[in-house]
């Protein structure tokens, strides 16, 4: 860049630095999203705005450059500063998430492209982070040769908030149709029950199935928590284009390290997030030979005597009004069932 332009933190805490960034995104006919943890500006000498990118996470995103600075590595710069607020921030493993036809000027800034569809690309700043990452589950005991694996790998991601008797009975289910089968619980903590309880529950309630291994789902599974829509026109659908984005990625990058050819799911009556997230793996996974199989959810009855979905949301709804009871405990398993009592107190 010359020296007509400086780059500089905008201050979100004052009004008038947060409007000045919102007007200029919306100027470029995008939106400011409120999880922005840090925002950087390219300034002229006279202050006006001129370019902008912002982190939530780690994820770096709303960036939008004038005509002007084009050519100038305006881009860079940016994302130099940014970079060094989410190391300082603690997050050195960073995404971007943007319109394919940018791909060019991040991979320019260093970034490397995991996954793209035709409506968005994810990239990285780690060249191979992925499979680094990844390849660390792949224990040398883990059977490799084709006539140990004759029924297939397997795979589900699960959120498991908390683990229920219905997340038990797929992974039971999927578990007896698998040569070996890998559970990948979903790291992002955005959930009522915390990460390192969510995956404990899964692994101890796993523990008899001796073709079941347990992982976190590491940073390379998208949650649509965090799945940016800043860039996304009116009338686009998020939760269909986030989803086709994190297939694409799973099937593509991840299915080919543990040589994953079946996926598990349940099914969806209640979230139609979920049930879009289902219909994209119908569509998408056979096109990398995976095979997607979704099992009805298990089922108990209600308050009323009709048969009712187990599902976490519902465990949690009994818990925020009644605490744990007979009904709680009725639909978890024993690991959960324990923690509920130890955490929530209730029935000994």
């Amino acid at each position: 860049m010359t020296d007509e332009y400086h780059v500089h933190e905008i201050s979100l805490g004052f009004s008038h630095d947060k409007a000045m960034l919102t007007d200029f995104l919306s100027r470029h006919h995008l939106r400011f999203e409120e999880d922005i943890e840090a925002a950087y500006g390219v300034f002229d000498e006279e202050e006006s705005l001129l370019g902008c990118g912002c982190c939530a996470g780690n994820l770096l995103k709303c960036f939008a450059v004038d005509e002007a600075l084009r050519g100038q590595n305006a881009l860079g710069s940016l994302i130099s500063r940014l970079v060094e607020n989410r190391f300082e921030a603690g997050y050195y493993d960073l995404f971007v998430i943007t319109r394919p036809k940018n791909k060019a000027l991040f991979t320019s800034c260093g970034f490397y492209a995991l996954a793209e569809t035709g409506d968005v690309l994810m990239l990285e700043n780690k060249k191979n982070g992925l499979d680094r990452f990844y390849s660390g589950f792949c224990s040398e005991d883990t059977p490799r040769a084709s006539h140990s694996l004759q029924e297939g790998v397997g795979c589900i991601v699960m959120n498991c908030n908390p683990f229920t008797k219905g997340h038990l009975g797929l992974i039971t289910f999927a578990a007896a149709r698998c040569s070996l089968l890998h559970i990948f619980v979903v790291e992002e903590n955005k959930s009522a029950f915390p990460f390192d309880v969510r995956l404990r529950l899964v692994q101890e309630g796993t523990a008899h199935l001796p073709n079941v291994k347990v992982h976190p789902s590491g940073p390379y599974m998208i949650s649509s928590a965090t799945f940016p829509t800043y860039f996304l026109k009116e009338g686009e659908d998020a939760a269909k284009i986030q989803s086709e984005l994190d297939i694409t990625l799973f099937a593509s990058r991840i299915a080919p390290i543990f040589h994953i050819t079946k996926r598990f799911a349940g099914e969806e009556p209640f979230d139609p997030i979920t049930r879009k997230y289902n219909e994209a793996m119908i569509r998408i996974l056979p096109q990398y030979s995976i095979s997607f199989i979704k099992i009805d959810r298990i089922a108990s009855a209600g308050p009323d005597g009709k048969d009712e979905a187990i599902s976490a949301s519902r465990v949690r709804k009994l818990l925020s009004e009644c605490g744990v009871t007979d009904e709680v405990l009725s639909l978890v398993p024993p690991c959960t069932a324990r923690y509920l009592k130890q955490e929530f107190g209730g029935l000994s």
